[in-house]
């Protein structure tokens, strides 16, 4: 099997969110940076568990800038086989896809893997994007993901409970929680990724049709108000006079 996996880079979980520049850009100032987990955790792992069972190769692909190199060795310390980096600083999903569907078009890839979403921007629109470009089936949240042949059955999360289905490849997939466990690279895996193949090529002509101009932090959480359970009646007066959720 031929398998893509596509990976981004994020703020750790844990990480200070402030703006800069009148709110305009992302303070990265004392900022650790991590490789998304839904990316790593989940379709990075998957992809190197059916290259496992049934033979082939994992590509990883990032679109982003030199200082991302880090990121992608790690890829490559799991177990991925070879990584590509776009050389472009994205602005937009779209932008990203394009740069993505631009290089797999000519590889005839069998699956093209990404994370549900980025823990950063949590928009959940690369891998649809990336589906429409290549004009290939989408599965999003999948949660598991099993080959017979050329033939994949998948459960997927949707709203309410999941979804079962059949897709046979080429397919674009993005990764739920449950797909896979996380791998933790080894020390042999770490040196083997710095002989591994880490191909920089320039980006394809796209434009950022849709871009952030400001942000905003969510306002803070005011005191926490305290009822009686035997008061029911104050509850639902609250809920429905200041909560404004009934």
């Amino acid at each position: 099997m031929k398998l893509l996996v596509c990976v981004s880079k994020t703020p750790e979980t844990t990480a200070r969110i402030a703006f800069t520049n009148d709110n305009t850009a992302f303070d990265s100032s004392g900022v650790q940076y991590i490789m998304n987990p839904y990316d790593e955790w989940y379709a990075l792992v998957r992809a190197l568990e059916l290259k496992e069972a049934n033979g082939g190769t994992v590509t990883i692909i990032n679109v982003g800038p030199a200082a991302n190199d880090t990121i992608i060795r790690k890829g490559l310390a799991i177990g991925a086989d070879e990584a590509i980096r776009v050389d472009a600083e994205p602005q937009s999903a779209l932008y990203v896809a394009r740069q993505i569907a631009e290089y797999a078009r000519g590889e005839d890839f069998d699956i093209v893997f990404l994370g549900k979403e980025s823990i950063d921007y949590n928009g959940a629109e690369v891998g649809a994007m990336v589906a429409e470009l290549l004009e290939l089936p989408f599965v999003s949240h999948a949660t598991k993901l099993e080959m017979d042949g050329n033939k994949a059955m998948i459960v997927a999360d949707i709203d309410g409970g999941d979804a079962r289905l059949e897709v046979d490849t080429p397919f674009v997939i993005s990764a739920a929680k449950g797909l896979a466990e996380q791998r933790i690279p080894n020390m042999r895996g770490i040196m083997m990724a710095k002989r591994k193949p880490l191909k920089v090529v320039e980006p394809a002509a796209a434009e950022d049709l849709a871009v952030s101009v400001r942000f905003q932090l969510p306002p803070e959480k005011g005191d926490v108000k305290l009822v009686d359970p035997e008061n029911m009646d104050e509850l639902v007066r609250l809920l429905h006079e200041e909560a404004k959720v009934i």
